[in-house]
């Protein structure tokens, strides 16, 4: 059963939790970091992307980096920036954008629940990644970007929710990207205790986004452990890591489309006649944005078309291979366009549903050949690919909006 607790934040003054809160670390590019920054000094990104600090000449692995990130973190804390929470509680975090809100319990979650899978992934991670965010964490003693993490309801934690969210709330923000961020103090006792005991009655919980940030938090707390002269203190900060977990009704994923540079060689003809083998075609005149599982929007040489999968070709009932990304990988783009990993092949390329069919064009405009655009990935569909100890392809799921960094900070 899950582990969730209250902790002891480091959050911003209020008057400062405009400037501070920031986009996740892994939004940008250096430049882009560099940029923000250089436009807003007390940008989270300071702390989280403390390369900004030096030339584009530093290596931004190098240790004076991660020292930076150290001593940034405990001026802005003493210039008064910061506040410690006088004790431990939880919040909730309440994001707004486009008309939907989705609020979800702000916690630290329990690094063995993680080791043994009461948390549960469905995405890989890559060590050079993750070997960024343990220096970072280790450096700073904290952490200080929160692993985005899923639930399904509990009728009680709603009500706690709902109760919680009619109060007046500690930070009311909008951004310049139109997202309305509110955070809600849980400070009761009794509250705290019926929070803790609704999450201790729930037996899987699920990485929605963060991997990276989460497996690197649950090995520098496995590290600290063996440090500790004094054994295995279940107790200490570093048995935990940062958390915001989100009940699945609140929650709702984007589509994750693919451009493609070329078609391996085969003419308009011979790639849409492959095509046809195992998929419907029908040419469209508006563009094609997926209205159920198993149809595709496809862009090519500026005709929209529909394809709908032949869905006896298709065999027995997986968890992955029923993901329509799935499907289009092992259906079209790795027989027919001979992209066999997606993850390193540099002819394919991934746009979020949220930049919308308009730039699906645009990219095949400017430098690309096709384009396909795909039902989202649905939440039930993620818990089942993760309680069957499944992994999904990659580009499977695009969350929005991002939480903020900044907002929490976990010592350990």
């Amino acid at each position: 059963m899950a582990i969730i607790k209250p902790f002891q934040a480091i959050r911003p003054a209020g008057e400062f939790a405009g400037k501070i809160a920031a986009l996740p670390y892994d939004v940008y590019n250096r430049e882009e970091a560099a940029k923000i920054v250089k436009d807003n000094p007390l940008s989270f990104l300071a702390i989280d992307r403390p390369e900004t600090a030096f030339p584009p000449s530093q290596d931004m692995y190098a240790d004076c980096v991660y020292e930076k990130a150290a001593e940034l973190l405990k001026e802005w804390i003493e210039k008064g920036y910061f506040i410690r929470e006088e004790k431990k509680v939880y919040y909730l975090y309440e994001l707004t954008w486009k008309g939907r809100s989705q609020c979800g319990f702000v916690a630290a979650a329990s690094i063995d629940d993680y080791e043994n899978q009461v948390i549960l992934k469905h995405e890989n991670t890559r060590e050079e990644k993750e070997q960024d965010r343990i220096r970072h964490i280790s450096y700073c003693n904290a952490q200080t970007g929160p692993i985005f993490l899923a639930y399904r309801d509990r009728e009680r934690l709603n009500e706690i929710m709902n109760m919680v969210r009619a109060k007046e709330a500690v930070y009311d923000i909008e951004n310049e990207d139109q997202v309305r961020h509110r955070v809600f103090l849980v400070s009761e006792e009794s509250l705290i205790k019926e929070i803790e005991e609704q999450f201790s009655q729930i037996d899987r919980i699920y990485i929605a986004d963060g991997h990276h940030r989460c497996a690197s938090a649950v090995k520098v707390g496995l590290k600290r452990r063996q440090e500790d002269k004094e054994g295995k203190e279940i107790n200490a900060e570093y048995n935990y890591f940062l958390s915001v977990l989100f009940p699945q009704s609140e929650l709702e994923i984007l589509d994750y489309n693919r451009v493609v540079k070329d078609l391996n060689g085969y003419t308009k003809e011979e790639f849409l006649k492959l095509l046809e083998k195992n998929f419907y075609l029908e040419k469209k005149e508006e563009a094609v944005s997926p209205k159920e599982k198993g149809c595709f929007g496809m862009y090519l040489e500026g005709q929209w078309y529909q394809l709908t999968f032949k869905k006896e070709n298709k065999g027995e009932n997986h968890a992955v291979k029923d993901l329509d990304v799935s499907v289009l990988q092992d259906y079209c783009l790795n027989p027919i366009l001979n992209i066999q990993d997606p993850r390193i092949d540099h002819r394919i390329d991934f746009v979020g549903g949220i930049w919308g069919l308009k730039e699906l064009e645009r990219r095949v405009s400017l430098d690309c050949k096709v384009a396909f655009s795909l039902y989202p990935t649905t939440m039930e569909e993620l818990f089942a690919v993760a309680d069957a100890g499944e992994l999904m392809p990659p580009k499977s799921t695009w969350f929005e909006p991002k939480l903020r960094s900044g907002f929490f900070i976990h010592e350990i």
